[in-house]
C-alpha cells in the first residue's frame, strides 16, 4: 500500500481514526511506523493527506490532517466485456490503479453466460479490489461498476447517459491506429469510453453496432492480447495521450 484509505465513517470530529485488520498490520509490519510519524491516508471519493500515529498498542489510532482538494474522477471509462471470473478478479485492482471513472462491465456474443454468477461481481468482493488498487496508486476516487447483460441494450439505449463523450474507442487487433494525437487535442474536461472486447474478439455484428454508435476502431497493432494486458496497454495510451 502507497496509501491508507479511510472510509468517511472511520473519522471521528476531533481527526482521529481507529485502524484494525489488514490496513492496521501494513502500519506495524511493513511501513513500521512508530508512535509520532506520519503516513500517507485518504478518504474514499475524498481528499488526500496524512496521519500521525498517536498510539500503537492493542489498537492503532491516527490523527489525520486532510487536505481541502479531492482528487479529480479519471476522465476516462472503460467498457469492458466480462472475461473469465479469474481474470476479471485480477483486474479490479488494477482497474482503479490505472485510472478509471467508471467500468461497465457488458455481455457479449463469445462471453460465457454463467461467467456472470460469479462472487468476482458481488458489490463487496468489487470494493475490496478497487480500494486495494486506489491504495497502490495513491488515488481516493473509487470508480463506479455496473453489470450489463444485454450488450445492445446497453450500447443503444444507456451509453449516452453515462457520457457525454468527446470519443468513444474500440479495441480490436489490427484496426486503425492508436488516435493520440486526436485526444491530445481535446478539452481538459472531455471524457473518453474505451470498449475491450471478449479474448476472442468482438464479432463482426458487435463492431458494426458500436461504429454505428460513434465508436471509432482503434489498435496498439496486430498482436491479439489477454483482456488485463490489453486493458493496461490501452489504458495506459488513453491517459499518456489526454496529459
Amino acid at each position: 500500500m502507497n496509501l491508507i484509505l479511510l472510509e468517511p465513517d472511520e473519522i471521528q470530529a476531533d481527526g482521529s481514526a481507529l485502524l484494525t485488520g489488514p490496513r492496521a498490520r501494513h502500519v506495524r509490519e511493513v511501513l513500521r511506523a512508530s508512535p509520532g510519524e506520519e503516513i500517507r491516508v485518504g478518504v474514499v471519493d475524498g481528499p488526500l493527506g496524512t496521519a500521525t500515529v498517536v498510539e500503537d498498542s492493542r489498537e492503532l489510532r491516527l490523527r489525520c490532517a486532510l487536505g481541502a482538494v479531492i482528487p479529480p474522477v479519471p476522465r476516462v471509462d472503460l467498457l469492458l466485456a466480462m472475461p473469465r471470473p479469474k481474470v476479471m478478479n485480477r483486474l479490479w485492482p488494477v482497474l482503479a490503479a490505472l485510472g478509471v471513472g467508471r467500468i461497465l462491465v457488458s455481455n457479449a456474443w463469445k462471453t460465457e453466460r454463467n461467467y456472470f454468477d460469479t462472487h468476482v461481481l458481488e458489490p463487496e468482493h468489487v470494493r475490496e479490489g478497487l480500494i486495494e488498487g486506489l491504495q497502490q496508486a495513491r488515488d481516493t476516487r473509487l470508480p463506479q461498476v455496473s453489470v450489463h447483460k444485454q450488450f445492445k441494450k446497453l450500447v443503444e439505449d444507456k451509453l449516452d447517459g453515462f457520457g457525454p463523450y468527446a470519443a468513444r474507442l474500440v479495441a480490436h487487433p489490427g484496426e486503425g491506429a492508436f488516435p493520440s494525437e486526436k485526444l491530445a487535442a481535446l478539452p481538459r474536461e472531455a471524457r473518453v469510453l474505451l470498449a475491450v472486447g471478449p479474448e476472442g474478439g468482438w464479432t463482426p455484428f458487435e463492431l458494426e453496432l458500436l461504429a454505428a454508435h460513434g465508436f471509432e476502431s482503434v489498435s496498439w497493432g496486430p498482436r491479439a492480447l489477454r483482456t488485463d494486458t490489453a486493458c493496461a496497454v490501452l489504458l495506459g495510451l488513453v491517459h499518456a495521450a489526454l496529459r
